[in-house]
């Protein structure tokens, strides 16, 4: 039996992201170290705002593991 493998990137590819300055779809997301958060792995995402359809970077603390 084999058991599906996901990335934290591919789960987070086509998910909706919410701010206060920006609403869209998460188009891309690729892991980082240039921003660090306490015991968490941080994301860079492209995000593709609903009403103007321009995109805009944001970074994501992930918390990973237990």
């Amino acid at each position: 039996m084999s058991a599906n493998v996901y990335s934290v990137e591919s789960l987070l590819i086509g998910k909706m992201y919410y701010s206060r300055s920006v609403k869209g779809e998460i188009i891309d997301a690729e892991k980082t170290d240039k921003v660090w958060y306490a015991d968490c792995d941080t994301y860079r995402v492209q995000v593709r705002a609903i009403n103007t359809f321009k995109d805009t970077y944001r970074y994501l603390a992930v918390k990973v593991g237990a």
